[in-house]
Formats: C-alpha cells, sequence, structure tokens
C-alpha cells in the first residue's frame, strides 16, 4: 500500500518530504481544538524546576508540520509547492478499530503563494481513487463538502458563532439531530435555526442538484454563494473524469479548524461505519510568514486506520508472511558458501531469496519453508527446484530460473461483499 500510494503521488508531480516528529507546542496548537490530542515530550531525566521540554509535543497530523515548514523555507520552493509525506503521526486516542495512539499516515498537499486556484480542490479525489484502486480494497465513496457553504448558510441565518455552529453539526453521526439540537442551544441556537441547520445537513447528491435544494431552503449570504460555486465545480469534474466517486453531502465539516473551503471524507462501500478512511482538504491561513500567506489543499490517507480495519475483519489475507521466494536448501555446513552463491544469483535478478539457517534434513528444511510460507526450495547438489506446494521439482539454473509472475512478491486479495 506505501509503495503503490509513492508511485501514484510520484505520477502526479508530488516530491517526497520528511518533517521532525517533534513540535513546538504552540505550532500544534496554533489551529483547532487540539490540546488533549497532544503528547507531550520530557526527558526522564530532567530536572523538576527544568520546563524546557514542557512545550514540546509529538505532531497529530502531517499538515501542520508541513505548513510550519513551508514558512520557513518559503523562499528556497517553487510554487505551486507539491509535496508527499508517508509517516508516523501519535494522537492521544482510546485505542480502538480503526483508531490508535501511533498510526502511519500518507499525505498530499499542494500550496502557492497568496492564492491557490480552485482547480487543485477537484484533483485530490481523483489521486486518492488512482491509490486505492490499484489495490485490492472495496470501493470508496469520497463525501465533498465546502465549509463557505455551512459558515455562509449559518450566517444567512443569523447565527451568531458559525464556527461552533460548524464542529457541533459534524457530530451529528456521533450524538444525532436531537443531540445537535441540544449541543446547538448551548450557543444560542433557536430550534428554528436549528431545524435549517439539519435540513442542510441532510442534502446529498452525486452531481449538482443540491444547489437547487440548498436553495429551497431560502438562505442567502455571499459566502454561501461562493462555496455552492466551489462545491459544485469539484463534483463536475470527479463526474467528469471517475462518475460515482464524488457525492456532495452537506454534513461533513472536518474536526479541525484550520480548514477553510473544501473538506473531503473517504469510506470504503460495505464499511462505511468505521467512519473515514481518508480526509482533508483547503486551508488558506495555516501557513503564514510575515505578509506572506501560503494557501494550500490536501488529503490524508489512513494506512494503519484502513489495513488495520479490513485485516481486523478478516476481509484482507496475504499470499505469504514473508517476502522470501526461494529457500536454498543447506546439505551440510560446508556447503554454505555454494549456497549464498546460487542465493546472490537469484537476488541479482530481483528474487528474494535466503539460505537455510541450518543444514538438516531435508524434510525438516522444506518443513520450515512451508511453515514461512516460502513457496519454492533449492537443492544445491543436484541444480534443482521444488514448488512444496504442488511438488513438482525441475532442473534449474540460478541465472535463468524465475518463479510465475505471482509468486514473485507476497500478494494481498480481498474478500468483501
Amino acid at each position: 500500500m506505501i509503495d503503490r500510494a509513492r508511485r501514484v503521488f510520484e505520477l502526479y508531480g508530488f516530491a517526497s518530504l520528511d518533517t521532525r516528529a517533534v513540535e513546538p507546542l504552540e505550532t500544534l496548537l496554533a489551529k483547532g481544538e487540539t490540546s488533549k490530542e497532544v503528547y507531550l515530550l520530557r526527558r526522564l531525566q530532567a530536572d523538576e524546576a527544568d520546563s524546557s521540554d514542557s512545550r514540546l509535543g509529538l505532531h497529530f497530523d502531517l499538515t501542520i508540520p508541513f505548513a510550519r515548514y513551508v514558512a520557513e523555507n518559503a523562499g528556497k520552493l517553487q510554487f505551486p509547492f507539491r509535496r508527499y509525506q508517508i509517516q508516523k503521526c501519535w494522537r492521544g486516542e482510546r485505542p480502538q478499530e480503526g483508531r490508535y495512539r501511533e498510526f502511519l499516515q500518507a499525505d498530499i498537499d499542494i500550496v502557492d503563494r497568496d492564492t491557490l486556484s480552485p482547480h487543485f480542490d477537484a484533483e485530490f479525489p481523483l489521486i486518492i481513487a488512482d491509490v486505492l484502486g490499484g489495490l485490492p480494497l472495496p470501493r470508496i465513496r469520497v463525501q465533498v463538502n465546502n465549509r463557505k457553504v455551512l459558515k455562509g448558510f449559518y450566517q444567512g441565518l443569523g447565527i451568531l458563532e458559525p464556527d461552533a455552529t460548524i464542529r457541533t453539526v459534524d457530530k451529528i453521526d456521533k450524538i444525532g439531530p436531537d443531540g445537535v439540537t441540544a449541543e446547538l442551544a448551548g450557543y444560542g441556537v433557536t430550534e428554528s435555526q436549528a431545524k435549517l441547520a439539519l435540513a442542510l445537513a441532510e442534502i446529498s447528491s452525486s452531481d449538482t442538484s443540491f444547489v437547487d435544494d440548498v436553495r429551497k431552503l431560502g438562505v442567502t449570504d455571499p459566502l454561501l454563494d461562493e462555496g455552492l460555486e466551489e462545491l459544485a465545480f469539484v463534483i463536475e469534474t470527479a463526474a467528469e473524469h471517475a462518475p460515482g466517486l464524488c457525492f456532495a453531502e452537506l454534513k461533513i465539516a472536518r474536526g479541525l479548524d484550520y480548514y477553510t473551503g473544501t473538506v473531503y471524507e473517504t469510506k470504503l462501500v460495505g464499511f462505511e461505519r468505521a467512519g473515514s478512511i481518508c480526509g482533508g482538504g483547503r486551508y488558506d491561513n495555516l501557513a503564514v510568514s510575515g505578509n506572506d500567506r501560503f494557501p494550500g489543499v490536501g488529503i490524508s490517507l489512513g494506512i494503519s486506520r484502513t489495513l488495520g480495519l479490513l485485516f481486523g475483519r478478516d476481509a484482507l489475507a496475504a499470499s505469504r508472511s514473508v517476502p522470501t521466494c526461494v529457500l536454498v536448501a543447506l546439505p551440510a555446513e560446508q556447503d554454505r558458501r555454494a549456497a549464498n552463491r546460487i542465493a546472490n544469483s537469484l537476488r541479482s535478478r530481483g528474487i528474494a531469496t535466503e539460505v537455510s539457517p541450518s543444514a538438516a534434513k531435508f524434510g525438516k528444511q522444506i518443513r520450515y519453508a512451508e511453515r514461512r510460507g516460502i513457496p519454492f526450495v533449492w537443492f544445491p547438489q543436484t541444480s534443482e527446484v521444488k514448488d512444496i506446494r504442488s511438488g513438482d521439482q525441475v532442473q534449474a539454473d540460478p541465472a535463468e530460473w524465475a518463479p510465475p509472475p505471482e509468486d514473485l512478491h507476497p500478494t494481498i486479495s480481498g474478500s468483501f461483499d
């Protein structure tokens, strides 16, 4: 999955970047309600009065460190700058299916100086579909919204705290409409306003008909108009290139406050209740250096989340547990050099090979290969290779022999309803 993501990201022109795991706490907390998620660092031998490490934390996503990197290195970058990162992140989660304290993410972002064209927003769902479409995974459904639609709608309703309202409505799948209404009341949102906010959240469409559905609610605001236009463009572009991929879902907002426009959430078809495996959006004010602003748009693919979910439900299976394709048997310890030469010849042609760890009866060495899932055993004395699954054994030259293509590397197969 990592290799596939890397290949596709580079095909679309994204360059690799690796940022530090540790960031100043003020950087991590600059945007959004995230203080409960951050792991702080402290040296084991630090003096009790020494607070030098108390303002450091492990990054909980890759977007904030990337924004910091852009602001610090803007003079050296060519814009628009496209980068990908595949790194570990850490969050103070309660471990459960699909949610971990330590996890692997694959991120792509595009940033520019001062302004970033909206056509980039439409590119990201197509890239993620390309990554996941080349893997034995269920189909995906990308839910798209625009925070300008939400904020503009709430402003048009006269709601005094639109940002707080966005965060509350985003929890509708967890707390339900009644829970949303009750929480909104704490912000001074009236019952009639909450009713319209919930009506907006119910709108879902695979085409641009959602624009008319929003208009029918009778709310007007310039920011709402802007958001509807941007969202319609993303949905139209996706429908042209990948019909059935993207849906306008006007209830989603993403939990982090740094998003200012388009937002994405991606679900596996058949595993929707497990939540989103991939999300992101546009941020206009996250990367700032003096008077310079670097708006960006990005998306994060949860590698640990996706694979943990599918392997945990036995929806994926590996053809073998090791990369080794061939085990070179060892008749006696004095034959190890000859066995190593055979192994090196096979490795030079890209065939993963190991030499038996010890000399033993061939039956025992074959059982060793079976336990590890290694499909072929090579016998140096007779220059024969055996497929231990079928029992077929043939003469072979280590400079020319190759396994069937399907056996060269471990493969993953999926079983989905």
